[in-house]
């Protein structure tokens, strides 16, 4: 019997040595404890020396053991033991340091209540502050330097790994390369860093150098080469260089034939289970476009806690409309689209983002106005962001009925439902393809702003009426009518890359940016006193030429061009423009508070004669009668050029 109960404890006292062995939390937290006991011993010998041998032994066997329940209730409070040591920074030495201020606190007071006879030097606990501070701390810190040295001799052995410099110095920076060390990745061999100013060379980042400023990087690189430590690749990680540096470095790298890359988002840095990586520079990064100011808390107050209606939210902008809009906690969201698998799809990553968020899916086709007209009356929304649209210039000239249809007949639909039901404000997003149009998507969405216009107009007579805004701004990288994607898909197929025309110009920026500043647009339609009948325009900054960007995306994917990738001109299709414009120049464009928004004020159009006019434009769409949509397209938006159609009596016919 004796026999089983010593094999039965020697079982359960090997399983709970396993356990704690996996469980470093508690390892580390019986560790923290015996510290505990060895600091007050080394504190008594601090104070007494030799004469703490006259101090009873079950007086300090007393005191340690209600200093160590202290400990114990502080460190299960503060949870310091739970901190991984290879990890260890300031943050975790301030954590130490207020813990044992706790246990100091706390142990003073009960040093009173104990009777004279079993009470410790009163100076005790305040050697013990620094003593069990240096002895929690040091342990951390010791195998954070060793980890990171072993780390660091485990790399400089790497004979595959990419000689780099950094550009810029800076937290990324020093986040990236603490990353490096601490994972052993052997990718890379930091060999310098090129800081931002003068004044910083000769510093240190872990050991990393300084060497040099962006100006000196030739010299600096052709003195690696000297040395026989030719670099490899470039990694920037200064966030704030415009398009312009990083074009000449692009250039640079191009010409000595060295990998450009750039440093991921931190949140992709500091993932402890994946190895930092680095990614190449992307078309949007040679934008250089500075970051729009914003007010978010407008923002957020227009949207937190309101009904929302999204219409075209499986699009390009409609989905980052659906992203930014349900951060800011709106009530209820209804997402509105005709294409299922695209509506299934923002469906799946709403949920993800936000599961909690109430959501409507509603498959329809705002051309369908019974339908439209049933949901806006069944949610009630407070704003409704109106993205479906036909956007594709070659298509929709190509069917005309259903651009008419959709960007004009949908948009009235929408808007007249908002305005029937009380909808508190609508906002259509445009286009500059609006302004002196040369194809029918241009001029739909032209006739699209107008009836906004002529809405807000009428609304605004009214205290409590429908704000009706339209925000115009240009091509969103990465969209799916952007040349951004043909581009990499041609580029994947190894070429050649088409352009319609070696001069041709477009405005960009990022769908990120443009729906941000929608949204700010819409807060001063919502909150201020705005003449009715206004557009939005927004700064698109420089225009970018288009075989610009074909060359430096085939030379972003470490390619040269006309050598690597053939670059094609295929002539202008039909209604493209050379150029595009964001404002006609009889509108008098006024500043906001926001510098990269402006109001435009383009020529409004009586709502009833555009009622009259939608109506029999309706009909010639469901008749397919191309020819004559495309006569009144020109009647109605009398901008509206091309080289087929001039404008002739039909305006007069529909008056």
């Amino acid at each position: 019997m004796i026999h089983f109960y010593l094999k039965r404890m020697k079982k359960i006292s090997l399983k709970l040595i396993s356990t704690l062995i996996q469980n470093r939390s508690a390892l580390t937290l019986i560790h923290d404890i015996f510290i505990v006991i060895l600091s007050l011993q080394i504190s008594l010998f601090l104070r007494l020396g030799d004469d703490i041998s006259l101090i009873p032994t079950y007086v300090i066997a007393l005191n340690t053991l209600l200093y160590v329940l202290i400990a114990i209730a502080v460190f299960l409070g503060k949870h310091i033991y739970r901190g991984m040591w290879q990890y260890s920074s300031l943050g975790d030495l301030v954590s130490i340091s207020l813990s044992v201020t706790y246990i100091t606190l706390l142990f003073i007071p009960l040093m009173f209540l104990l009777p004279q006879a079993v009470l410790l030097p009163r100076s005790t606990p305040f050697i013990n502050w620094f003593v069990l501070t240096a002895f929690l701390g040091a342990p951390r810190l010791l195998y954070r330097l060793y980890r990171q040295h072993r780390n660091k001799s485990k790399s400089e052995s790497s004979i595959e790994a990419k000689r780099a410099l950094i550009i810029g110095a800076s937290d990324q920076t020093e986040l990236f390369i603490r990353e490096i060390l601490r994972q052993n990745d052997e990718t890379y061999r930091l060999l310098g860093i090129i800081g931002n100013k003068a004044a910083q060379t000769g510093q240190k980042i872990h050991h990393i150098h300084i060497i040099g400023r962006i100006s000196e990087l030739p010299a600096i690189i052709e003195k690696f080469k000297k040395k026989d430590q030719p670099i490899d690749m470039l990694i920037i990680a200064d966030e704030h260089l415009n398009g312009k540096t990083l074009k000449s470095l692009l250039n640079l790298a191009e010409t000595l034939g060295l990998q450009l890359s750039r440093l991921p988002h931190i949140s992709e840095i500091t993932a402890p289970a994946a190895k930092p990586r680095v990614k190449p520079i992307a078309i949007e990064d040679l934008l250089g476009r500075p970051q729009a100011s914003l007010d978010r808390e407008s923002m957020k107050s227009m949207i937190e806690g309101k009904k929302i209606l999204i219409t075209g939210a499986g699009g390009t902008i409609g989905g980052e409309l659906v992203r930014q809009i349900s951060d800011f906690k709106p009530s209820h969201i209804c997402l509105l689209d005709q294409s299922e698998s695209l509506l299934y799809l923002i469906n799946l990553e709403l949920t993800e983002r936000h599961p909690d968020l109430p959501c409507d899916n509603v498959l329809a086709d705002v051309c369908n106005v019974e339908r439209i007209r049933h949901v806006i009356s069944k949610f009630k929304p407070e704003l409704v962001f109106h993205a479906a649209a036909l956007k594709h210039v070659p298509l929709v000239e190509e069917n005309p009925s259903q651009g008419a249809l959709t960007n004009v007949i949908g948009t009235r639909n929408i808007a007249d439902a908002c305005r029937d039901f009380k909808v508190k404000a609508m906002l259509l997003i445009s286009t500059d393809k609006a302004i002196n149009p040369t194809s029918a998507m241009g001029a739909t969405k032209r006739l699209a702003e107008c009836y906004c216009q002529a809405l807000d107009i009428l609304e605004r007579q009214k205290p409590n009426g429908t704000r009706f805004a339209s925000v115009r701004f240009g091509n969103v990288l990465g969209s799916s009518g952007s040349v951004i994607p043909l581009f990499k898909r041609q580029i994947e197929r190894g070429g050649p890359l088409t352009i319609t025309h070696p001069d041709m110009k477009r405005y960009f920026m990022t769908v990120h940016e443009a729906v941000e500043l929608v949204l700010q647009s819409m807060t001063y339609s919502v909150n201020s006193n705005i003449q009715g009948g206004r557009v939005f325009v927004l700064d698109m900054g420089e225009p970018v030429k288009i075989v610009d960007m074909a060359r430096q995306m085939i030379r972003l994917a470490g390619l040269k061009p006309e050598r690597d990738i053939e670059i094609k001109y295929t002539g202008l299709r039909p209604g493209e423009k050379l150029f595009e414009e964001l404002f006609h120049s009889t509108e008098n464009l006024l500043p906001t508070d926001n510098s990269s928004i402006l109001l435009g004020s383009p020529r409004t159009v009586d709502h009833g004669f555009l009622t009259r006019a939608f109506n029999e434009l309706e009909g010639l769409a469901y008749e397919e009668e191309g020819e004559s949509i495309f006569r009144m397209l020109h009647a109605l938006v009398p901008e509206y050029k091309t080289p087929d159609y001039e404008n002739g009596a039909f305006l007069k016919a529909v008056s």
